[in-house]
Formats: structure tokens, sequence, C-alpha cells
């Protein structure tokens, strides 16, 4: 029997052994889990009662009510720690500052209530135990109901869940939650009679494909932003139970165990993502090549087609820079495996694709193949770092190599050993990973794709607890052990992991991309509510899979989709592995022509893209953002998620319906250029902008310093403000690792017949251009000088080197 035969039997067997595992598995889960399904013998709603005592503390102050505590605690001028209890206290995996600075707090007792406050934020505590909050000009941003436990005693085990509620105002709109397969406003009804959406908060493996309203998705966040008409604020919270969120006249959070513990911050819309990552944690610079384009597909079964595909993109023409390996790759679906008969060189083909610029990354699922040959599975159980049942034993589920069991990522010997496992990889020549499958993940036939959540035990920190309380942070705990490998391993290089699950704090560690949508036009429009409400929630780095993931795109469809794919940070098409083949060429002309010049267009725009995500490590603001950023007043921007914002200087937006050549897009203040033609649009006004086949309409914003590249020149595109200055600024470094840096920054004021461009530097790396090429727009000028020298100017393009300042003098 040859090899090719061989493989296949083994292939056979292991399908064999999933299917029996995903019909017994779920008998299991069932029989573990009866004690805490339909045994309720006695359900009671404990309400709070009234304060019986108050007292003040260092930075806020502590309720006493019969049976209940609150604390507000401010953690800062504009944020505020509130707890309520009992209820088991959140272990800090979301937090990331702990040392705050003092801050000044007033604590008053009044007849009835009692105001903590500082210099920009009042809690006003009623004796009922009711919550307003309040901007230092005494405007209610929001007002709670006091809360509720409810206390469930199933036979001899006792739970005591929090029902949090708050009210919420007549044009009050809400956002973000994570990754959701929703409208932007997540308080839109589900349906014509106006009923509310339920989101739930628990991480889950959509099963291959979803589409618009199916809920939950892979990663679930417990923060929200509102917009009303008195400003916005953000809740964040801590608490990884499952739950259950509806937005209705009330904002409800109901939490199934755990303490009540949450964050408000009220600000605008970048204030409230500077401060949930503060305190969550900023995303790290990630390396510039990253924001090439990605390749990938599930059926690159061997070194031969992965070799044929890079072929294909030089044979074409088409930039990419790093080609992802999916389960294909691994030997019998086994995590840090490689499949020798299928890919016999990986080295050497790492090494290869490398001298060409492309990166190579590959597939980690966390199932670990219960098997006494499995050399993983025996280290993990000697070293007792998996998740066990409450019989001691390890937890066993099917997932891809068949009976797997799990690391327990809440022990820190666990997140240590398996970090020790990407060495490996990283010997062979691997550059990055894509955490797939670690919701985590299983195969069932019935019932919850995941691991018995009651019935499954957890090592969390050492004070222990099930999988209800730990699930949510797995993706979250598996990439925070492969980040701290490769920082380890490889000093020299910032790491770059796709996760698909996550909590509150991913973006400290790892992208994440938005898992299997269907192939649709309601695909492609769901894709960019799902991608800005993951920005609002702290997650500044995700993308879609091109196309979807499981079916086959018309041409249309891809290009459209390719063309809004190449202005999101993360630019990949990947597919499933009974899908017609899906890479720019497959298509033909003209998609193939006009998906080459996007990719060179965003390739041009790479010094906006790198600068936009040294911002991102500076204050937390996603890369993609609803248009409503540029002005929170005004409401006819709060519904709009067909469109998006790069960065503040340009407006993209997407062709979403089949056949469409136009489209109409709501204006934010001030003016906008189009990018194609230059064209100066007023601001506030619903416009109709042409989109034919080879392009989609872009705008950039009035009061711009737009950099891009040619080869070793930096041209910068100078879009004047109507009046007043504006900046910008061109991050730069070697692109990958921690040596030095620069920030060109520069400055643009304009008066009546004058506009004068300033140059500042900082930093000691090297200018990495060899020349500078400004282009003006929207200003006509009749001489022109550079550092007080006159130049001869001709057009709108002026050529030059290094300098301090450059002033035109309009005609």
């Amino acid at each position: 029997m040859n090899i090719l035969k061989q493989a296949s039997l083994r292939l056979r067997l292991v399908k064999l052994k999933r299917f029996f595992g995903s019909l017994f598995y779920p008998l299991q889960r069932d029989y573990l889990e009866r004690p805490f399904r339909n045994r309720q013998i006695l359900e009671a709603i404990e309400k709070t009662g009234n304060i019986e005592k108050a007292e003040s503390t260092k930075r806020g102050g502590h309720f006493y009510f019969k049976d209940i505590e609150l604390e507000i605690c401010f953690l800062s001028a504009e944020l505020v720690q509130v707890d309520w209890r009992p209820g088991i206290p959140p272990i800090p995996y979301a937090i990331s500052r702990h040392d705050w600075p003092e801050v000044e707090v007033i604590f008053q007792e009044k007849e009835n209530f009692w105001i903590v406050s500082s210099s920009e934020l009042k809690v006003i505590v009623y004796a009922d135990g009711s919550l307003e909050f309040q901007n230092r000009s005494g405007k209610i941003l929001r007002k709670e109901l006091p809360p509720q436990r409810q206390v469930k005693l199933l036979r001899q085990i006792k739970s005591q869940d929090w029902v949090h509620q708050a009210q919420l105002r007549p044009e009050e709109h809400i956002y973000g939650l994570g990754e959701r397969a929703a409208p932007l406003n997540l308080r839109t009804p589900s349906n014509v009679q106006g009923e509310a959406r339920i989101y739930r908060m628990w991480n889950y493996d959509a099963g291959g494909i979803y589409k618009p309203g199916t809920d939950p998705i892979y990663l679930c966040i417990p923060v929200y932003l509102s917009l009303n008409q008195e400003g916005s604020y953000l809740i964040f919270y801590e608490n990884s139970f499952p739950a259950n969120f509806s937005f209705q006249n009330l904002a409800v959070a109901e939490f199934e165990g755990g303490a009540l513990r949450y964050y408000f911050t009220a600000g605008s819309p970048d204030q409230l993502l500077e401060r949930y990552t503060e305190l969550t944690g900023r995303p790290p610079l990630p390396p510039r090549w990253t924001f090439g384009y990605h390749q990938s597909r599930w059926g690159y079964e061997k070194e031969a087609a992965l070799r044929e595909a890079v072929k294909g993109f030089e044979t074409h023409d088409i930039p990419v820079t790093a080609m992802h390996l999916d389960i294909d790759v691994l030997d019998g679906f086994r995590a840090f495996s490689i499949d020798p008969d299928r890919f016999p060189h990986i080295s050497e083909l790492a090494e290869e694709l490398t001298a060409k610029g492309i990166r190579l990354i590959t597939i980690i699922n966390p199932g670990i193949k219960a098997d006494r040959k499995n050399k993983l599975f025996q280290e993990g159980r000697a070293q007792d770092v998996l998740c066990k049942l409450p019989n001691g034993e390890p937890a066993i589920a099917p997932v891809w190599p068949g009976l797997s069991a799990f690391p327990d990522f809440t022990n820190p010997q666990a997140r240590h050993w398996w970090s020790r496992q990407y060495e490996y990889l990283l010997d062979l020549g691997i550059t990055g990973f894509w955490h797939d499958m670690n919701e985590p993940g299983v195969f069932v036939l019935w019932g919850d794709p995941s691991l018995a959540p009651h019935s499954t035990w957890h090592f969390l920190e050492g004070r222990g607890g099930d999988h209800s309380e730990a699930h949510n942070f797995y993706g979250l705990l598996q990439a925070q052990a492969a980040y701290e490998a490769l920082c380890e391993y490889q000093p020299q290089r910032r790491p770059f992991i796709v996760s698909r699950s996550g909590w509150a704090g991913l973006q400290r560690y790892a992208w994440t991309w938005t898992g299997d949508i269907e192939t649709s036009w309601a695909g492609l429009r769901q894709t960019i509510p799902t991608v800005l409400n993951l920005g609002l929630s702290g997650i500044p780095y995700s993308g879609s899979d091109i196309g979807g993931f499981k079916g086959n795109p018309s041409a249309e469809l891809y290009l459209r989709w390719f063309q809004m794919s190449c202005f999101m940070p993360f630019c990949r098409t990947h597919s499933a592995n009974n899908t017609k083949p899906r890479t720019p060429w497959s298509f033909g002309e003209p998609t193939l022509s006009i998906i080459r010049e996007f990719l060179r267009l965003r390739d041009r725009l790479m010094p906006y893209f790198y600068t936009l995500a040294w911002e991102a490590s500076q204050s937390g603001h996603p890369l993609v953002r609803p248009l409503f950023w540029a002005d929170s007043k005004d409401s006819r921007l709060w519904n709009v998620e067909d469109a998006f914002l790069l960065g503040n200087s340009l407006l993209v937006c997407p062709i979403v319906e089949e056949g469409a050549t136009s489209r109409t897009v709501i204006l934010p203040q001030g003016h906008w250029y189009n990018f194609w033609d230059h064209t100066l649009l007023a601001g506030g006004t619903e416009v109709n902008l042409e989109a034919p086949q080879d392009q989609i309409p872009i705008l950039v914003k009035a009061g711009s310093i737009l950099p891009m590249q040619v080869g070793q020149q930096l041209i910068l595109h100078l879009y004047p403000p109507m009046e007043k200055d504006c900046q910008g600024a061109v991050y730069s470094d070697a692109g990958d690792g921690y040596g030095e840096w620069r920030l060109d920054k520069f400055q643009m004021r304009r008066n009546s017949k004058n506009l004068e461009l300033s140059w500042e530097e900082q930093g000691n790396y090297a200018f990495p251009y060899e020349s500078v090429q400004l282009h003006l727009y929207g200003f006509v000028a009749k001489q022109t000088w550079v550092d007080g020298t006159e130049v001869n100017y001709q057009g709108k393009v002026l050529e030059c080197k290094r300098f301090r300042q450059v002033r035109f003098e309009g005609i």
C-alpha cells in the first residue's frame, strides 16, 4: 500500500472516530450536567433594600445594605469602578493597569442620597440602591435601577445571578459587545413588532457558516458604548460568566454567576476608547508587513499546492506578504505538528518565501489528541495542566484530531507549558500563528458545541471554578501564552497572532477575523458593522474572509468585497475546502486588474496604515471607525453602517448591493474631497457618488495631510482646511523589532492668501525615504518657497528634499 493510500485510510479512521465522538460526547455531557438542569426547586429575587450604613473611602465610598454591599471607587477623575457584592470576584485577566495615581474625591451625604464625585464625574447613590451618573456640568448621562439578585437552588447547589438595569432615552443608540452579526446600533429591534434582540455572552463556534442575525458568535465582550443627546458613555462589565444583554426601554444585563463589577466613563467616543484601553490594555504595534495582503485557503493540501499559489501571485504581479496554512498542514490534525508526507520540506519552503518577502503563517487548535502515543497529551496529563472532569480525569471531547483533551489556560503552569510548544514551529521558519477553534469549540450532533459548562473544572489561578466562568477567557489566555512565547523565543521580532476567540484585553496579544460569514451580499454588508463594533469594543485589528467562508462568490461579489477589505486592517482571502479556488486571478479579467490596482493603492497607503497602527498603540483608537466618530452630535450618522472612516482622513463607501454603480452617503461636518477626481463636497449633507466597477467612493477630509509612498519616495497629499490649522504625522521604524523610531509631524496653516506647511522631526531613526513629493489640492499657488527659497512650482506637484517649511502664496 503506497503512502497516499495509507494517509487516506488514516484520514477515514479519524473521521469515523470523530463522528462517534460527536455522538457520545453530548450523551456524556448531558448526563454530567443533569444536576444543573430541570432540578430547580427554589427561585427568589432579592432586592437591595435600603442603605443602612455609608462611609467614605480614599477613592470613593462604601455602602451597606442588609445583605448587599456597594463600593464606588474612582480609578481616575474620568473612570469609576462600581462593585456590588456578594459574588465570585473576577480574576483580572482583562485588566492591564492596576497602579492608578491618587485622585481627589468628594463624599457628600444628603437627606436621602449620597454624592461621590471627582472633578469630572458625579455618582449619586440613592437610598434604595439606584445610581445616577452625571458629568461635571450636572447633565444626567445614565440612570440605573437597583440591581437584583436571582437566587436559585438546584438540589444542593445554590447560585446567585445578578440582573442589572438602566434606563435608556428614546433616541439612545448602543454599540459594542464584541463581535456581533447584528446591526451597528445594537438597540435595533429584531423584527417589525419591535422586539428587542438578545445578545448572548458565550463565545460560540458558528459551525462553519453564519449569517446576519446569528447570535452569539466567536468573540463576546461585555462592553458597550452609548450615544444620546446628552453625550456618550461606556460601560464595561468585568464578569466572564454567561449573560444575556438586551436594549429596549431598559438596558438589561443578566449574569449567570459572578460578582457585579463594572466600570463607567463618559466623554467623546475617542476619549471612551482611550480610557477603556488604558484599563484593559493598548494594542502593541504590529510588524509593518501585516498590513499587506494575506492569502489563505482550507485546501492547500500539499506543498505543491501552496507553491503553485505563490507562483500565481508572481505570474500575475499581485503583491502578497503572507500565506496561511489551514489544518491541511497538520499531521493527523494534531496541534504543533507538520504532516511529513504533505509538507516534507516546510523549513525550505518557509525560507524560500521569506526571500520573496512572504511570511508563512500556520494554524494552531487547542485540542490535544487524547492518545497514549501522543507526547503532548502525555506531557499535559503528567503535568496536570488539562481541563478536568469532576472525577479528576481530563475532559475529553471530539475535535479535528478525534477525541481530545484541552489545556487549562487558567493555570499559569499550563500557559507556560503551552508557550514552549511554539519554539518547534518557529525554528522551522513559521512567522505567525492563527488560533482557531479556541472558544473552545467541539464537535457535537446536538447542543452547545463547547465543553460542558458546569462539569468541566478549571484551575483559575488556584481558586478553582467551572467552565461557565472560564469559557469566555479561553481564547484570550491561549493568545497570551502564544504572545509570551513569541516574545521569548524571538525577542527581535514583534509577534503576529490572529485569534478567532477572545475576551476583553485580547487586543494586547492578537488580531481577529470575523470567522465563517456566509458568502452573500448580506454577508458583505454584515462585515462592516461587525468590524466597527469590534473596534468600539477595543479590538482594532480585524477583517473578514474576503468573499465569505463557505460558498462561491460571483466575480462582482468577490471584487466588491475585496475593494472594501483593502481598507480594513486585516486584508485576507480565506475559504472552505469545498469551494472553488479563490485567488485574485480565479475570476479572470477585469476583476484581476482591478484587484491588482487596489492592492497597489493599499501598498501606497502603507505610511498611513502604519501611522494609524502606531496611534492605536498610544491611544487605543480603532483604525476603522464609524462615521459618528467624526461628529457624534449628528444623530443622522448614528445608524450609518454601510460606510466607515479609516483613521480621521479617509471615508470609505463600499458597494454592498448587487449591480450598484453609485450610492449615497451622509457626510460628517466639514468639507470632503473625492479621492478620485478631487471634487470638493460640503459636509453635513447627503450626496450621491459614482461607483463604476473599478472604483468605490473614497473621500478625504479637508484639513488632511495624507501620507503615501511610491518606492523610496514619500508623497504627502495636502488637502488644505477651509480655515485655521490642521496636523498630520508619519511614523517610521524598521518595520519590525523594538529599535529606533521617528515621528515626522506636519502642520498646515491657512489664511486668506497663504498656505504654510511646517515639518518637525522626532526620534533617532533615519528618514527612510530618498525624496519627498507634495501634491496640493483645493489651493491654487502662484509662488512657492521652500525654507525661504523660491522654487519653480508647476501644476499641483512639488518635488523636494526634507524641509522645515514650505509656503504657498495663492492667487
